[in-house]
């Protein structure tokens, strides 16, 4: 298709491409092509979907001339070690989109935590920002093959020319941060950056080395968080990422309490949020 192209690096490592105006969702998509017995590293991309889906099953809307793609791998590692697999994907996007973006055209401030020098920041688990709102989204999904083993399907969406409205949160899109590019261009920045990243993770063994830089590029370290866990609220100080990917906070009995799911408020936010 005309409006996605692989960058460089990706076709020069075997990488395929589906490419769609519409579709229900990409991960669908991948996900069949798992079941169907595919052999992975195969994009499925497309300009809207009518059916997308975000964190904990919530739809996730998608307006024509966003980028919308699931990436289709069949790592060579145990559960514990493709969970990791979404660090990956938000340091592919922080590389891609910084490319992209000017850092003069994004402002500081998270959630009410300042972010020191106004990149596009990561927020845990799996959120991209810009100015403080949400510009992209990381889903991970397994899905079993044919010969019984897991594949994994990666989805990730971008506000390319518009966010979606009446969202419970702030959101932002390229066009709205003053930048003027498609969702191919998008998608081939994406690609490429994808390879770097997937190659430091090298089925597992570079784990340390792409959570560092997800840290390097983290919304709200050092500051007041709010972690809602199914209505169970932990409060504290984000103190960072461990060596699994779990957020730590230090609650103000000053022990340090691992959270590995849940919705992440910051600054002033979290001491709003119930």
């Amino acid at each position: 298709m005309a409006d996605f192209w692989l960058g460089p690096k990706a076709v020069s490592r075997g990488y395929r491409l589906h490419g769609y105006d519409t579709v229900g969702s990409t991960s669908t998509e991948a996900a069949r092509a798992a079941q169907a017995g595919d052999v992975g590293d195969v994009w499925f991309c497309a300009l809207q979907q009518t059916a997308g889906r975000g964190r904990r099953g919530r739809p996730w809307q998608s307006p024509h001339g966003n980028m919308a793609a699931s990436l289709l791998i069949v790592p060579d590692s145990d559960p514990a070690i493709s969970a990791t697999l979404g660090f990956v994907a938000g340091v592919a996007l922080d590389h891609a989109l910084s490319e992209l973006v000017p850092a003069a055209r994004l402002k500081t401030g998270i959630d009410g935590a300042d972010h020191a020098d106004g990149r596009i920041a990561l927020k845990w688990p799996n959120d991209v920002l810009a100015d403080g709102a949400k510009l992209a989204g990381i889903l991970l999904e397994a899905q079993k093959r044919p010969d019984g083993s897991m594949a994994i399907v990666i989805g990730m969406g971008v506000n390319v020319v518009a966010a979606p409205e009446g969202l419970p949160y702030p959101a932002t899109s390229l066009h709205a941060l003053g930048i003027d590019v498609t969702a191919g261009t998008v998608f081939a920045a994406l690609s490429d950056a994808w390879v770097d990243a997937i190659e430091i993770w090298d089925r597992g063994r570079g784990i340390p080395q792409v959570l560092e830089q997800w840290r390097t590029v983290a919304a709200g370290i050092g500051a007041e968080v709010a972690v809602n866990r199914d209505g169970d609220v932990v409060r504290g100080i984000f103190e960072t990422i461990d060596e699994a990917g779990r957020l730590i906070v230090r609650a103000n009995d000053n022990s340090r309490i691992a959270i590995t799911a849940g919705d992440v408020h910051f600054g002033t936010t979290a001491s709003l949020r119930s």
